[in-house]
């Protein structure tokens, strides 16, 4: 049975932190984040559908089937998270995680609206599905998150953060919204399509700010925070990259549709894991409100995510 409550934070002299990093995100998701997948205009995308050739389809429809499982799955395996943030009374950072898996259950309906609308895909697309995607989100992802069930411990908390935050979404999620967008916004086809993949992106830049401001808060907590961060992002740095060199096996990787190249892609993901380490190590051996004032700034200079 859980301990009974005596008190609500916001009822006391504590209140609420309104200049705290998930407060700040806060207003933010509220103002940035309220897009409807269904007020989104796909009657272009219907149009340019219809006149790609059976490669470009594939590559698309490849690359949207893996964008709605992973949404999918990181909608359904965050509630740990938000218990474990619960039960530590951070009411601030629970504030903030409502609106995170409200917006991730929003990036299922805008995908699962495509591929029914545009593609008419209502098959079984887990063919798609390649062995190093299948290990991370099928089996690390909801077994790190799934940990936090019964251990709530700081190692279990990086590890899981890690996992999702670092790995899943700021590397690989990142990644494919990255260089799809770009391609798109080249050939100016799939508007709608378009559309709703940079409203994604905006939502997942706050998640991953967010992401590092949490492993930086708990990395800070605890003298091995930074090996077990460090070990478990090397350890799942080559299951991201197989996700990227696996999809390329489908496609010629130096000149496949839209002109797009495996390299490139490889060369989005090895950035964005170098660029959130530098983001981690600026902020070790910071102090609780260093780590606050230094992600404060962050925010303050990318207003528009």
């Amino acid at each position: 049975m859980s301990a009974t409550r005596t008190g609500y934070a916001t009822t006391s002299e504590r209140g609420l932190r309104w200049d705290s990093v998930p407060m700040r995100l806060w207003q933010k998701a509220k103002r940035l984040g309220t897009w409807d997948p269904q007020g989104l205009d796909l009657t272009r995308d219907v149009e340019d559908w219809a006149r790609f050739t059976p490669v470009e389809t594939e590559f698309i429809l490849r690359t949207v089937a893996l964008f709605q499982a992973g949404e999918e799955a990181v909608t359904l395996d965050l509630l740990p998270l938000i218990e474990t943030i619960a039960a530590e009374g951070r009411i601030e950072e629970e504030m903030y995680l409502t609106s995170f898996l409200w917006e991730e259950a929003k990036h299922v309906e805008f995908f699962r609206r495509w591929l029914d609308d545009v593609a008419a895909a209502r098959g079984d697309l887990w063919r798609y599905v390649t062995p190093s995607y299948e290990r991370l989100f099928v089996d690390e992802l909801p077994a790190a998150m799934g940990a936090l069930r019964t251990d709530r411990s700081v190692t279990t908390q990086i590890r899981a953060s890690t996992t999702y935050n670092m790995i899943i979404e700021g590397v690989l999620a990142e990644t494919g919204y990255h260089g799809f967008r770009q391609s798109l916004q080249q050939t100016g086809q799939l508007p709608g399509l378009l559309e709703g993949i940079t409203l994604i992106a905006r939502d997942e830049s706050r998640h991953i700010r967010y992401g590092v401001y949490l492993l930086n808060r708990l990395i800070a907590s605890t003298p091995d925070g930074w090996d077990v961060m460090n070990a478990r992002m090397n350890e799942l740095l080559g299951p991201a990259m197989g996700v990227v060199s696996e999809f390329w096996d489908h496609f010629d990787p130096d000149n496949g549709p839209f002109g797009l190249g495996m390299q490139a892609f490889l060369d989005v993901a090895s950035n964005l894991f170098d660029r959130r380490m530098r983001v981690l190590e600026r902020d070790r051996g910071k102090s609780l409100a260093e780590i606050e004032r230094a992600t404060l700034a962050d925010i303050a200079a990318d207003p528009e995510h």
